[in-house]
């Protein structure tokens, strides 16, 4: 094992950035939890876990430099959905500046597969405008950028039409595409802060799976124990929703991710990569709620 790190994670008590967490602990890393809520439940638990929980907010500079004291390694992410896309960029360039003015070793930025492309997808291009700017910070950098979540299939969006049997989703039900686990974001982060040297100024998209929505419907079918039947969500319903999702669902089918994962999986052999199949395998299906439907 390399080093121990001591590492200040941020969105520590959300999904990705508390798979990292967990991922940095239990490889032996100190792991300091930036959270606005340090009396949270998610806060305790990642206290309990063996993290440092710290208070602090990415929109107050300060904070940030005083919670990043001692450490080597800052992970970054942001949060369109709760934070706006102007707000995103603004708080990930705040973070940013925090991180060179702490002396932060090196910076480990959360973006998404591709958001170098052009894709004209709102929340990926803010993510980019961040990457952007690390880019002239003069500071180490390395930028994780992952596909979709495998854990979007039970998200608060999908979770109702899987209870009913359906696995829904803005695609044609035989397009492909890119998947990653939450624990495996958290496993390349933590490779990424052990490589250090080897991964500054590089940018790495990954993925962990690549198959289409009838593939997935039919790996959830065999997870959950009844049949799981996958539905198109129509692209104007999508975008009734959220025109920033549509145009994703859009360039997801037109373009889409295009990790060469193969050879990813050959050179970060330490993630021990989840198919999709193995995730839903382990997955603690009880939050269904619902038994088969009758058909």
């Amino acid at each position: 094992m390399t080093s121990k790190r001591s590492v200040l994670v941020t969105g520590a008590t959300g999904q990705q950035g508390g798979a990292v967490a967990r991922a940095l602990l239990a490889r032996g890393h100190h792991v300091k939890g930036l959270t606005r809520k340090p009396d949270s439940e998610g806060a305790r638990q990642l206290a309990s876990a063996g993290a440092e929980v710290v208070a602090g907010d990415l929109g107050d500079a300060g904070s940030v430099v005083s919670a990043a004291e001692g450490v080597d390694t800052l992970f970054l992410m942001g949060n369109s959905y709760e934070a706006g896309l102007e707000e995103e960029t603004r708080l990930g360039i705040l973070a940013a500046d925090a991180a060179k003015a702490a002396g932060v070793g090196h910076l480990i930025y959360s973006s998404v597969a591709d958001a170098d492309k052009k894709t004209g997808i709102p929340h990926f291009e803010s993510k980019y405008l961040v990457e952007q700017y690390i880019e002239q910070l003069g500071i180490p950098y390395s930028i994780s950028a992952p596909v979709a979540f495998m854990e979007n299939a039970v998200a608060p969006w999908s979770i109702g039409a899987l209870n009913q049997g359906i696995h829904a989703f803005a695609m044609p039900p035989k397009r492909v595409l890119q998947l990653v686990a939450l624990a495996d974001i958290g496993a390349f982060v933590a490779a990424l802060a052990e490589r250090r040297e080897r991964v500054f100024g590089k940018r790495l998209d990954f993925a962990g799976d690549e198959l289409s929505g009838e593939e997935q419907a039919a790996i959830l079918s065999g997870a959950i124990g009844h049949p799981i039947h996958y539905q198109e969500i129509p692209i104007a319903v999508a975008r009734q929703q959220s025109e920033d999702a549509a145009l994703m669902f859009e360039w997801f089918d037109r373009v889409g991710y295009d990790v060469d994962i193969a050879t990813l999986h050959r050179e970060f052999p330490e993630v021990r990569w989840h198919g999709f199949a193995d995730w839903a395998r382990a997955f603690d299906w009880s939050v269904l709620t619902t038994k088969a439907p009758e058909r």
